[in-house]
């Protein structure tokens, strides 16, 4: 299982997600810092779910990012998150 199938897998079973976009970006950060020829560095995580309802946007990126702390230790360079609950 690749980079972006456990982040989907992560993000689906913490957050049950109305909505869930995982993109590799890694690509468009060739030669920047952290950028690793061959794996997955720049993630940028849309996740919708009624589970961010109420939540300020400090409290949702916290939330994914404990639910991605694994993926950061192994690696994950740099995670752009945009984090809405439904009808956002």
């Amino acid at each position: 299982m690749g980079t972006v199938e456990r982040i989907q897998n992560s993000l689906t079973s913490g957050l049950s997600p109305d909505r869930l976009e995982v993109i590799d970006e890694s690509g468009q950060h060739v030669g920047h810092a952290g950028a690793i020829p061959g794996k997955i560095t720049h993630v940028r995580v849309k996740v919708t779910t009624t589970a961010f309802a109420g939540k300020s946007r400090i409290e949702r990126h916290r939330a994914v990012n404990e639910l991605l702390k694994d993926e950061i230790a192994a690696g994950l360079h740099a995670l752009a998150i945009e984090a809405k609950a439904p009808g956002e």
